[in-house]
């Protein structure tokens, strides 16, 4: 009964992920073309867009330098279902449901000795499985989804190789070390959650000193091929660009205050730029715990959160509460992992300027989940003997059932339309459009203002890398960042209305920059019946 049951919430979890997950999120972002773009790139001829051989540090990209996980995960997957959005997406999906597995694995390594386990790791696994914070990362390809499942491996194989299996702490740090090949915010992580758990257990790894050093020697030989770029400047510029600490406001806002108090001792000591960076610090890390944000909108980006359900349902939040409380009380087997591991994973995102993330902080899943699943788990053992008990069960599985039928039908409904200008939808249409008339003109010239248009047009015409490289003008400045000008007969400029040419030219804008008394060829709309772009001569 138990393996039906379990088989039975992975096989939701399968569903909820892979399901029309071509068509919503309704378009692909810069980044999930980019990705399927290179994964294409390397599937040809071993390349990526820019032409680098099997590159294991970086894909430059737009010159985020981007951990190279996704796009090799991505190259079967685009070879056997084309270069579309279903195929760029799998990964992430699969991945997304094998987290789901693996946290039933998981929930069980934490509570080894505890009665009520088995209870803990289905509901963990159940919660996950219906989580509205995992489905929509699961359903994009979002990189930090990936990683997830790395780490979330990596702790369940190094407790259970602390514990019996003494060879899976190699297999533990090869799970770490690839979250580092997935996802910038895993950089930190991984290593957080390995010296963690190595001083915890450090006992346990001098009693399995042979094991634990292979799985060292393992994890070094495995990081060197992308150490040197994580030392370089390149690898930090995401940082540098979204980080608090290079906030000019903060220390201009602590001097104006100490020349408010005319330069006194104790204005300078209160008002000391470090701890206006500390504050700003714990103000950022404390809104990844905000209620509204995990109970009842979700984070401000509609690309993580439909808005009007938290990250997680406001269903979870009494058993959220309760299962902090009695963690602490109880203190079952590792019990400690969890809390630990939540606290510590916020840290990175901590430091950002945009908080609280949905996706910088989804490295700590699936510790709010096995939170709430024992919080229910001792909810229910507490009321077993309870005369109506069966009746509260039916009764709370109903309000958890009307929490999710809102979220799903919600997405699946209403969020598409509601928010397809999120994720740049138009750009798919056009360039259809393009492709059908494109032989009737000498250049085609195309608006930024959407974003990235050149990876949209390499992506839907399925551009041969070689071509791309060979015709592509590509611009680099000095912070890093890549602009692809045009390739072809294809043109991106801020501007292009400025063009001024004796050609046939068609041009592909935005509504408001349609110059008067152009000849409109064709509207693209959004979802919402609003125009995205529009095609004229």
């Amino acid at each position: 009964m138990k393996r039906y049951l379990l088989l039975l919430i992975i096989a939701l979890a399968i569903v909820l992920r892979l399901w029309n997950l071509g068509n919503n999120p309704p378009a692909l972002t810069w980044d999930e073309a980019a990705w399927g773009y290179n994964a294409y790139s390397l599937g040809v001829d071993g390349r990526d867009e820019f032409g680098r051989f099997l590159p294991l540090d970086y894909l430059e990209s737009f010159g985020d330098f981007k951990p190279v996980m996704y796009a090799y995960l991505d190259v079967i997957p685009i070879r056997i279902f084309g270069l579309n959005e279903f195929a760029v997406r799998f990964p992430s999906a699969l991945f997304g449901a094998l987290t789901v597995i693996i946290t039933y694995f998981l929930t069980k390594r934490i509570f080894w000795n505890s009665k009520q386990k088995e209870l803990y790791a289905f509901l963990a696994t159940l919660f996950l499985a219906i989580s509205p914070w995992h489905i929509m990362l699961s359903r994009a390809a979002f990189e930090a989804n990936i990683a997830t499942f790395f780490l979330a491996g990596g702790v369940w194989l190094f407790l259970k190789g602390v514990q019996e299996k003494k060879w899976y702490l190699a297999a533990s740090i090869i799970f770490f070390v690839l979250s580092l090949y997935t996802f910038n915010t895993a950089r930190i992580v991984a290593p957080i959650l390995v010296l963690l758990l190595s001083v915890l257990f450090r006992r346990k790894l001098i009693e399995n000193k042979k094991q634990a050093l292979v799985a060292f020697i393992v994890g070094i030989l495995l990081i060197l091929p992308t150490f040197r770029f994580l030392l370089s400047p390149q690898a930090s510029l995401r940082f540098k660009e979204v980080n608090i600490f290079s906030d000019a406001s903060v220390v201009e806002t602590a001097n104006q205050e100490i020349a408010n108090d005319n330069s006194s001792t104790w204005s300078k000591v209160l008002h000391n730029r470090r701890f206006a960076y500390t504050i700003s610090f714990l103000r950022h890390y404390f809104d990844n715990l905000n209620p509204n944000f995990l109970f009842i909108k979700g984070d401000g980006n509609p690309k993580f959160s439909t808005q009007d359900v938290g990250e997680m349902y406001l269903w979870d939040l009494p058993f959220f509460v309760a299962g902090i409380l009695l963690l602490i009380k109880k203190r079952e087997a590792f019990w400690w992992v969890i809390p630990s591991w939540l606290l510590l994973a916020i840290l990175p995102a901590a430091t950002a300027r945009e908080t609280p993330h949905a996706l910088r902080i989804e490295t700590t899943l699936p510790t709010f989940q096995i939170i709430v699943a024992y919080g229910f788990s001792q909810f229910l053992l507490k009321i077993r003997s309870v005369r109506r008990f069966k009746l509260i069960v039916i009764f709370l599985g109903i309000l958890l059932f009307a929490n999710f039928f809102y979220f799903f039908r919600n997405y699946n409904v209403h969020y598409p339309r509601e928010f397809s200008g999120e994720w740049q939808y138009g750009y798919k249409d056009s360039i259809n459009y393009v492709k059908s008339v494109q032989n009737n003109y000498d250049s085609i010239y195309i608006t930024n203002e959407l974003g990235r248009p050149y990876v949209y047009y390499a992506f839907y015409l399925k551009t041969d890398p070689k071509n791309f490289r060979e015709n592509s003008i590509v611009r680099r400045d000095v912070f890093g960042f890549v602009t692809v000008d045009g390739f072809d007969k294809y043109k991106f400029l801020d501007n292009v209305t400025e063009i001024e040419e004796n050609k046939k030219n068609l041009f592909i804008n935005t509504p408001k920059n349609v110059p008067p008394g152009a000849n409109i060829l064709k509207n693209f709309y959004f979802l919402n019946k609003n125009v995205s772009l529009v095609a004229y001569e």
